[in-house]
């Protein structure tokens, strides 16, 4: 009976919820021997919450791996086992750990993981799983890692009624309804995904923020939610409608210069801090997009944030203040108005204050260079934003492995202390020496099962907080080890797994928005394409806005000879992308409006080039599907069928893009499809009704 048990077991299929913290038993019985001799026992110094945490997942982890339960013991007098322990004063030879960094050494034949706090050994714990996950020897281990950034966030976009803007994985994890009284048990699971990958903070809840939060029935329910998330070493933050002293607190005004409305944000702030203790802060988005904020009553951003520090007070907490503003106007760039509004602030905030980047100056598009305010706030610690969730990217239709998005804006070079000044230098404080530094993703998670609804976009997750954690590792090496955990340990799927993951990208981007098309996407609902976009709430809410095709050419030119935006960085950048002749292909149109004939470094006219990228990006999806079908005898079937059919779909949809992009264009260029490419089968009037039809589902 128990081997029918066992055997049910492990044909059971895999639904996703357990990520990557699939913790199933080692088939080689070697290496699951070399295990066991090196996991014995688990000895914990001490008994604090987040130390516990860090055993339990110990032992949860070690007895799925090895096929036996792992025992608590004492480590007096014994060999063979696992100590954990936090060592406050401990010598930092070797690299300092900083207070969440740990280290893992071999101890009179123990495994010894300590850190400075328990959440470094947390850390630590959930290092060394991760070891056996994938496969890597435990014999004289020493591994040592401590966080580059301080604090670690994911921003949700999570509404009170359950929705989640810019959510494709189901709805709001967060049962409002049922807290306090009712805490889900997928709570606890979160928290634990959260802290594998050294998250450490989470902004529960919208940036277009409902003020409902900060009332006492609500406080109540985040401080359900923030007690299963401190055993994990995770804070809990809030967003704050930033007219709240109106809406909720019987004001007249929500001046941030107004005694009243200081002394509100005060009083309020203490109530939160008496529910929960361990409270992070606020992120505050103001002013932006119909959101109220100081600039209603004549002050500025840094008057706002400054009033909310000035709140926080002795409190240890920080403000998160989203520099994502722009006004509606049609002769001017959009590119340009974060940079002009948040450029003269530089050192007027308080020194609890962040201001919150994201890494491109339109909004989370495919390819964007780098925010030019990054490099150009030296006096203010910036926070770099990036969307984990696919607003731009096909949603979760299509698969596209995020880390090259990120790692592209991050190791772009800014040039503002010279050569190597990347962005990432910059958001770790290590460019302008501060004191505090943050890293923030707008969360892909949702009620769906499997956390993510794509599978594969659990892996946008788990780099981001990789990369969170140390901004230096590659893309690749983050695939390769998501794919051994997640997926397959076999390494020729490994291999073909994450190169498939790696070029996803660039491919969706090619048959999308390639040359540095931007923002050409459907209205409102950012899905599927429509760059004849002419209409619509606001001018840059179009489409021909960004793109500027005529009857000359395509691209916006943000030169000197056109809105100059390419002024706002640092001379070596301007030189890198001011010469359309040299400026590299991935950002041409960002930066120029070239001629549909005009020879490029291929050898092709922009048209000729335009065509073959939207044409070989979706011929691209097809490898995709081919490269995914190798795979099939070492992928779990139900895994394998899900992004099967997601990859029919991303193909159907990259033909859909491609054609609607070309037959547009080419009213305007009068150029024919060029060879070998056979022209759509499909009018451009049948393809526009695709995207009319799809706006009647909002």
């Amino acid at each position: 009976m128990l081997l029918l048990l066992v055997a049910a077991h492990h044909s059971m299929a895999d639904d996703g919820y357990r990520l990557w913290l699939k913790y199933d038993l080692i088939q080689d019985a070697a290496q699951r021997k070399a295990y066991l001799n090196a996991a014995k026992f688990i000895a914990v110094s001490g008994n604090g919450p987040v130390l516990q945490s860090a055993a339990r997942e110990l032992q949860q982890g070690l007895k799925g791996l090895l096929g036996q339960a792992v025992p608590m013991a004492s480590a007096q007098g014994k060999s063979g086992g696992i100590i954990l322990s936090v060592e406050p004063t401990a010598n930092d030879s070797g690299g300092a750990l900083g207070k969440e960094g740990y280290r893992i050494s071999t101890d009179k034949n123990n495994i010894k993981i300590t850190g400075k706090t328990e959440a470094g050994v947390l850390y630590g714990a959930f290092a060394l799983l991760r070891q056996l996950q994938t496969r890597q020897p435990l014999e004289k281990i020493a591994l040592a890692s401590t966080p580059k950034i301080e604090y670690r966030m994911l921003n949700h976009w999570d509404n009170p009624d359950g929705t989640v803007e810019r959510g494709y994985a189901g709805s709001s994890i967060w049962k409002w309804y049922e807290l306090p009284e009712r805490v889900d048990p997928r709570y606890r699971d979160y928290a634990r995904a959260n802290a594998s990958i050294g998250i450490n903070g989470v902004v529960i809840n919208n940036v277009n923020a409902s003020a409902r939060y900060l009332t006492a029935e609500y406080l109540q329910k985040v401080a359900a939610v923030a007690n299963v998330m401190r055993p994990y070493g995770i804070r809990v933050y809030m967003s704050v409608l930033w007219a709240a002293p109106k809406t909720i607190g019987g004001l007249t005004t929500s001046d941030p210069l107004d005694p009243k409305v200081r002394q509100w944000w005060t009083d309020r702030t203490n109530d939160i801090y008496k529910a929960i203790p361990d409270f992070g802060g606020f992120l505050v988005k103001a002013n932006s997009e119909g959101e109220p904020g100081p600039q209603d009553y004549g002050r500025n951003h840094a008057d706002g944030a400054n009033m909310l520090a000035e709140a926080l007070g002795s409190h240890d907490g920080i403000v998160m203040w989203r520099a994502f503003v722009y006004k509606a106007n049609s002769n001017g760039d959009r590119f340009k108005e974060a940079y002009e509004e948040f450029k003269p602030l530089d050192g007027k905030f308080a020194p609890k204050v962040l201001v919150q980047v994201k890494n491109g100056p339109i909004d989370f598009q495919s390819r964007e260079p780098f925010h030019p305010l990054f490099g150009a706030m030296p006096k203010t610690p910036l926070v770099l934003e990036v969307q984990i969730t696919q607003e731009y990217l096909g949603f979760a239709t299509h698969l596209v492995y995020e880390a090259p998005l990120f790692k592209e804006c991050l190791d772009s070079d800014t040039y503002s202390k010279g050569k190597g000044s990347t962005v990432a230098k910059v958001v770790d404080g290590t460019v302008d020496q501060h004191r505090i530094s943050g890293i923030a993703g707008v969360a892909n998670i949702g009620s769906d099962r499997n956390w993510t609804g794509h599978p594969m976009g659990q892996a946008n997750w788990y780099a981001f907080g990789r990369l969170a954690w140390d901004h230096e590792l590659s893309s690749q090496a983050i695939a390769e080890e998501w794919t051994r955990m997640t997926i397959t340990t076999e390494p020729k799927s490994v291999r073909t797994i994450a190169d498939l993951m790696v070029k996803s990208r660039d491919i969706y981007v090619r048959y999308t928005t390639p040359l540095g098309l931007h923002h050409i996407m459907g209205e409102s609902v950012h899905y599927g394409p429509q760059p004849w976009l002419a209409k619509a709430g606001r001018p840059d809410w179009t489409a021909v806005y960004y793109h500027k095709a005529d009857a000359q050419g395509l691209g916006f030119d943000r030169t000197a000879t056109g809105s100059n935006a390419l002024s706002l960085y640092a001379p070596e950048v301007q030189k890198q992308w001011g010469n359309p002749q040299t400026c590299a292909l991935d950002y041409l149109l960002w930066f120029h409006h070239v001629g549909w004939k005009q020879p490029l470094s291929t050898g092709r006219t922009l048209w000729d080039e335009l065509c073959y990228r939207y044409y070989t990006g979706t011929d691209s999806v097809t490898w995709m599907q081919k490269q995914w079908a190798q795979v099939k005898p070492n992928v779990d079937p139900e895994l394998f069928a899900n992004v099967e059919g997601r990859l029919q779909k991303q193909y159907k949809e990259a033909v859909w893009w491609r054609d609607a992009c070309v037959l547009y264009f080419q009213t305007l260029a009068q150029q024919p499809i060029p060879k070998p490419f056979s022209p759509p089968t499909r009018s451009l009037d049948e393809v526009k009704s695709l995207v009319e039809i799809y706006q009647l589902r909002k």
